[in-house]
């Protein structure tokens, strides 16, 4: 009980000063200027040496990436040696929401964005921003970037406490 308990604290730790260390010595490949927010053992499953992650990409927590269908456990009656896993690859340039899942076999393009609580169980192509349980390509990025316009904020601080005086003043 010790044991674990001492193991679970320096993974812990271990995640805290470094998660894109850590999940690179789990196995993950991992391109450079890539930030996993809120990143826990769980993000990559019971496989991460099959998730595949390019350079320029921001994961955010909560997000699960799952490289195995355990729902095939129902054919282990007749077939004891039965799995079913496929990697997951991400491509350059890519924003997972807050609390997406990201299925076996998937495969995100470049220039994408995923929406907050998105289920993708499908390939996401380059430059689309996709949303929603199941995940569908909802607008390209050029879209996107035209919507938000009205609302973009050019940033003027130095530091958060610049940045709270700033937005609030802004907001109020």
């Amino acid at each position: 009980m010790i044991v674990r308990a001492i193991k679970a604290l320096w993974r812990y730790l271990a995640i805290k000063k470094d998660p894109v260390c850590y999940a690179r010595k789990m196995g993950a490949r991992i391109g450079d200027n890539v930030r996993l927010i809120g990143f826990d053992y769980r993000t990559f499953g019971s496989e991460p040496y099959l998730v595949s992650i390019g350079n320029n990409v921001t994961i955010t927590g909560q997000t699960r990436i799952i490289t195995h269908d355990g729902a095939v456990s129902v054919f282990r009656e007749k077939e004891p040696d039965i799995e079913l896993c496929r990697p997951v690859v991400i491509g350059d340039n890519v924003f997972i929401g807050f609390r997406s899942i990201i299925l076996s076999g998937v495969t995100i393009g470049n220039n994408v964005i995923i929406g907050a609580g998105s289920v993708v169980t499908t390939d996401i192509p380059d430059n689309s921003v996709a949303a929603g349980t199941p995940a569908k390509v909802i607008r390209t990025l050029d879209e996107y970037r035209n919507k938000i316009d009205p609302l973009v904020i050019k940033r003027t601080w130095s530091n958060e406490e610049e940045k709270r005086d700033i937005l609030s003043k802004m907001f109020r």
